[in-house]
This record gives structure tokens, C-alpha cells and sequence, in this order.
């Protein structure tokens, strides 16, 4: 008999799955594994009533919100990890952590075999699928959505009504989201059509759109500690509130709201709006005191490493040797990123209004047009000399050249 650990959300797809699985696997055990990073759904009861009410045996809810957070997403804010220079991998960097958690279900029951409702076309399914073939290479793989007849959301829902079943959303609802502490996003209906606006009023739940922010301005602070927020306007928080109450201040005021037509790990296109307020604060805060307290060459190289890190955590590379590796890296900068940052937020905009650090670099002796003790102007022409140095050998060759040709 099989006894399979499905990743379950309690959302369409997965409340599929459970039923599909009865009719196609025989007399099976279903083990419905729900990993709770910050998704505001339904609560712990009517997720486990749908699940056992469709089919699951068993019903498993994991919290993961610190762990995500701490673990997780301050490690990509430390790097600065940003896909395609929009995207600030939500749905990427959960994936991971989902599918660890499944695992440790899946060994801990002796499971057989392990489900996830990712389509075909999508990244989730390279997401989980890499974490389970570093962890667990042996265990069997059921991925519904490349293997049943079912083609749509329509689909879908036709297939629970037949059954007697409850669909969990409304059809003029059916975008496909997916919720976490860091951002919300939405694909699907009218937004697979690229050259329709989006109606920010309809689609929207964490935020307004930046016209319907307050007409008065914001004022956020931040601090850091090595890399990482640890307090919000001088209060010292505990992660999972400090990214709440972020995400409230930035969804009054329109920011981190991105609609964007990204590159697919499979070849395709797609398009997507993602919410993502607090993160996006936390992304310009973070930057802006790197700033001041990384030396130039740190923070270009840093630059590339940002670059790779958005690549491995998209694709969905996040337990490999390189990404360990960058994430070793980082931290050794970010010895020096503490202080605090300033910001003013307006209808969709981050406006740096201030930031200080015991590490800056930044020198007002040096920075000043008036002249200080720690800087020689005449000392730039020798710079200069040298800096151009295979300039002008070069310009120099090509008068020789120009020189003979004339004689």
C-alpha cells in the first residue's frame, strides 16, 4: 500500500489532489502535510476538515514562519538577491523550506512516496523536486498536474462538483496565489494577457495601489544588525512581527507592487503581480546602509554574487555547495552593516531620508568641498597619470601610425 506525503494548502489543486489520489492509487494512505510560512488562509481546523472531509488520513501543520524568516529570507535580503532586477523571490525562497518539511514528514512516517501540487509549466515543481533528490533520492515522485487529464482550473473545480466536493474559491476568484511573510502573487485570468492592466482594486489584498495611498508621507526607521532588521521605529522585535508590521506600513502606502513578465526556469514567459511591501522596505533600508559601510570593490563583487544568488534561488538551488558557499561570503560582509536607516514612503515610492552607521566609510573630511587634512588635491594628478597611462600609449600609437601613413 502507498503512503504518500502531499504538500497541501488547502487551496484548489491541492484540494484535488486528495480525491485523484483515492481514485488513481487504489487503497493508499494520503499524509496532508500544510507548512505554514505566514500564509493568511484558513485556520488550522478548516484546513484539516477539507483535507479529511476529500480523503487525507492524516493531517500534519507545521509552523515554519520563524525559521523561514530568520533562516531564510534575511539570508537573501543580506545578499540582495533579485530576479530579472524585479523580482524579490517569495514564492523561490519558500519552496525550499516547504519541501524540507515534507521531507522530515515523509522519513518520519515511512512514507513511500511524496506529492506536490506544482504544474508542469511552472518552477515550483524543479523547486521541490531538487530538494527531494538531495535529501531523499530514492523516494517515489507523484506529480499530478504532468500526469491526469485534468487541464484547467475550470477543471478543477468541475472535478470536485461532480464529486459532491466543496470548491475553495469562487471562479471569478481563480487567480492562482500563493501567500507567505514575505510577499503575495497572483497569476492567472485576465493577467495571462500581457496587454491588459491589471484592475489593482480587484486583485490586490495586501496593499492599494499607489493613487489610493494616503496623500501624506510616511516616515520609517530601521535597524540593523549585521545584515539584519532588529528593530522598527527604535522598537526592538521579534522577526515574524517586525516583517508583519512592515508589510501593514508599506501596504497602506502602495510599495512593492511589481508586474512583471519573467523568464521561467522551463523556457516560457509568464506573468505575474506580486505584493511584496515589507520586504521592498527592508530591500532599500538594507541597501542604503551597505552604502555607507561596504568599500567599492565589496559591494560590485557583491553585485555579481547578488546576481548568482537570484539564479540559484529561483531555479530552486538552495541546499547545493554554491549557494552555501555565497552565503558564506555575504555574511563575512555584512560584519560591518549595522546602524540605521531612514526612509520616507510615499504612494508607491522609498524616498532615503537619512542613515547612520558606528562602521561608515564615509568620510565629511574627505566628502567636503572644503579642503581637509586626509586629502592632497594635487595628489590626483599623479593618479590621473597612471589611471590613463594605457590610454594615452594607445592614443599615442595610433598618431605614429596616422604620422606614417601621411609620409
Amino acid at each position: 500500500m502507498e503512503r504518500i506525503v502531499l504538500a497541501y494548502s488547502g487551496g484548489l489543486d491541492t484540494t484535488v489532489i486528495i480525491p485523484w489520489l483515492r481514485e488513481n492509487y487504489g487503497d493508499c494512505e494520503i499524509i496532508a502535510v500544510c507548512v505554514n510560512v505566514g500564509q493568511c488562509g484558513d485556520d488550522d481546523d478548516v484546513l484539516k476538515e477539507r483535507a479529511i472531509e476529500t480523503g487525507a488520513n492524516k493531517v500534519v501543520i507545521i509552523d515554519a514562519q520563524e525559521e523561514f524568516i530568520s533562516e531564510y529570507l534575511f539570508s537573501m535580503l543580506k545578499c540582495h538577491a533579485v530576479y530579472e532586477s524585479r523580482y524579490l523571490l517569495g514564492t523561490s525562497v519558500a519552496r525550499p523550506l516547504i519541501a524540507k518539511k515534507l521531507i522530515d514528514v515523509a522519513l518520519a512516517e515511512n512514507a513511500t512516496a511524496i506529492c506536490h501540487g506544482a504544474t508542469g509549466k511552472g518552477n515550483d515543481q524543479i523547486r521541490f523536486e531538487l530538494t527531494f533528490k538531495t535529501f531523499v533520492p530514492n523516494l517515489k515522485i507523484i506529480a499530478p498536474w504532468r500526469i491526469w487529464d485534468i487541464k484547467s482550473r475550470d477543471d478543477a473545480m468541475e472535478f470536485l462538483k461532480k464529486r459532491g466536493l466543496t470548491v475553495p474559491m469562487k471562479k471569478e476568484q481563480s487567480y492562482s496565489r500563493d501567500q507567505n511573510s514575505w510577499h503575495l502573487s497572483h497569476e492567472g485570468l485576465e493577467l495571462e494577457s500581457p496587454e491588459i492592466e491589471p484592475d489593482y482594486n480587484t486583485i490586490l489584498q495586501l496593499s492599494v495601489s499607489p493613487e489610493n495611498a494616503p496623500d501624506k508621507a510616511e516616515y520609517v526607521e530601521l535597524s540593523f544588525e549585521k545584515g539584519v532588521p532588529v528593530k522598527l521605529n527604535g522598537e526592538k522585535l521579534p522577526p515574524i512581527e517586525l516583517l508583519n508590521q512592515l508589510n501593514i506600513i508599506g501596504g497602506r502606502n502602495g510599495i512593492g507592487i511589481v508586474d512583471i513578465v519573467e523568464n521561467r526556469v522551463v523556457g516560457m514567459k509568464s506573468r505575474g503581480i506580486y505584493e511584496t511591501p515589507g520586504g521592498t522596505i527592508l530591500y532599500a533600508a538594507h541597501q542604503q546602509l551597505e552604502q555607507l559601510c561596504l568599500d567599492r570593490k565589496t559591494m560590485d563583487f557583491k553585485d555579481t554574487v547578488a546576481q548568482k544568488m537570484a539564479e540559484i534561488i529561483y531555479i530552486g538551488e538552495w541546499y547545493t555547495p554554491l549557494r552555501r558557499a555565497l552565503s558564506a561570503f555575504v555574511d563575512i560582509t555584512q560584519e560591518t552593516v549595522t546602524g540605521t536607516v531612514k526612509l520616507k514612503l510615499y504612494k508607491g515610492n522609498i524616498i532615503p531620508a537619512g542613515s547612520s552607521s558606528p562602521y561608515s566609510l564615509y568620510s565629511e573630511n574627505l566628502a567636503s568641498f572644503t579642503t581637509g587634512d586626509l586629502y592632497d588635491h594635487k595628489d590626483a594628478e599623479g593618479f590621473i597619470n597612471l589611471l590613463g597611462l594605457p590610454m594615452q600609449v594607445r592614443a599615442l600609437m595610433k598618431l605614429n601610425l596616422e604620422e606614417k601613413e601621411k609620409l
